[in-house]
């Protein structure tokens, strides 16, 4: 199985992915998002893998989402896509990519649900 990783090395969540992706996905990629950015396709394609779309791909937590007012009723999936590409802290990580599926893995457990069970 092939996985790739949105991964912050400063962030205890994503490291808890990253360890469990070393030990269960033989082909892994990790990309840390903030020094290498996904662009807006990269982004859209990923929006539309998940349940909930672009939306849990912003990370609220960020005070720029509340400056850029990204968290408002109105705000297009569009306007996150393009925030997100232009300002990568506001990525929502861990993004995890598996051919089972997208996920945003907060909790880290929630990586489980794209890979394959355990005998």
């Amino acid at each position: 199985m092939q996985a790739t990783l949105y991964h912050n090395p400063r962030c205890g969540t994503s490291r808890k992915v990253l360890d469990i992706l070393r030990n269960e996905v033989p082909d892994l990629t990790v990309v840390e998002y903030l020094k290498t950015p996904p662009d807006p396709e990269t982004l859209r394609d990923l929006a539309s893998r998940l349940p909930t779309g672009a939306g849990s791909l912003l990370r609220t937590k960020e005070p720029l989402a509340t400056e850029l007012k990204l968290m408002e009723k109105d705000t297009t999936e569009e306007q996150i896509i393009e925030a997100i590409s232009a300002h990568p802290i506001l990525l929502n990580r861990p993004v995890v990519v598996t051919s089972l599926g997208v996920r945003v893995c907060r909790p880290a457990e929630i990586v489980r649900e794209i890979l394959p069970p355990t005998a």
